[in-house]
């Protein structure tokens, strides 16, 4: 691709996932591992990752287990999370909340690779992320060679729907924008770059090591990619279509699932629709005793104005 040095995708993940964290949430992960037998370590990544002052606000956590069986002790537990990955639950310890997702390092594994028919994982772990509990060193060397697999999975995935010429901004902000359109979600528009302002040395860091790791040949000029292969369009924008369907179906059972799991669920979710879509959402106590039937209410008028796309 060039005559760099490329360093492997992994080594920049294990380091970046051992990088410290509040003890807080480090305390927080611990907590929430004792509940599940097989549990092999706790992601913190998100909005919050750059937050100092934690309290008020929602933590992020990925929960990895061993499998699915083992984690629940109810069977419907681990066929919800087999069938529509993950199940997200709602957490509290030392006045912080989080919510929080399962899934066993076998999915973990394959949807960061891109394999799967929703984008969401692979464009959440292609940004920067803690690995802040892990039973041992052999489960973090698992989970962070895991991990690095998703910025392959995301360049490689955008790169038809992409320019030839471009700046390190906009080939990764441009590649989550496509993200963003092909899931549920409440942000702006302006949200990929966003992603991009907050951690440049970061995506600076992974973009050779990326291309490199997805095969698409480039020249590098500084801050200035020229992606040298073409790149099949027409084939780019059909796979886009089919994750925009299918995210956001997916999108929606993961929503309808959530209210089973999720307490506060509903609060929750208008919670995060007012913080990022700058809207009024208020529940009522009706919607928050029948959560399932106000998600329902709620929907159409949400598509409606615009709040999620």
């Amino acid at each position: 691709m060039c005559d760099r040095i490329v360093v492997p995708l992994t080594d920049i993940y294990r380091q970046e996932l051992a990088r410290p964290v509040d003890p807080r949430i480090t305390a927080f992960a611990a907590d929430i591992a004792a509940h599940y037998d097989g549990a092999l370590g706790v992601l913190f990544y998100g909005s919050c990752l750059r937050e100092s002052r934690l309290d008020g606000l929602m933590l992020d956590f990925y929960l990895i287990v061993e499998s699915y069986d083992r984690a629940y002790d109810k069977a419907w537990l681990a066929r919800a999370n087999r069938l529509i990955p993950p199940n997200v639950f709602h957490a509290q310890h030392d006045r912080l909340a989080a919510k929080y997702a399962v899934l066993s390092l076998d999915d973990f594994r394959r949807q960061c690779a891109g394999k799967s028919r929703s984008v969401s994982v692979w464009a959440r772990f292609a940004q920067p992320s803690r690995l802040v509990w892990q039973c041992g060193d052999a489960a973090a060397e698992t989970i962070a060679a895991a991990a690095a697999a998703a910025p392959a999975a995301l360049i490689g995935a955008a790169r038809p729907l992409l320019p030839d010429l471009l700046q390190v901004n906009d080939l990764w902000s441009g590649a989550f924008a496509l993200t963003y359109a092909a899931e549920l979600r409440a942000e702006r528009r302006t949200r990929s770059n966003i992603i991009f302002d907050a951690a440049p040395g970061w995506y600076e860091a992974l973009t050779i090591p990326a291309l490199a790791a997805a095969d698409i040949p480039a020249r590098i000029d500084g801050k200035s990619i020229h992606l040298t292969a073409p790149a099949d369009r027409k084939a780019g924008e059909r796979r886009w279509s089919r994750y925009r369907r299918d995210g956001k179906f997916i999108s929606l059972a993961r929503l309808a699932k959530a209210t089973a799991t999720f307490d506060g669920g509903i609060d929750y979710l208008a919670w995060k629709i007012n913080r990022h879509a700058e809207t009024d959402i208020k529940i009522t106590d009706w919607q928050r005793r029948h959560p399932i039937l106000a998600g329902i209410g709620l929907l159409p008028r949400l598509l409606a104005s615009g709040a999620i796309k």
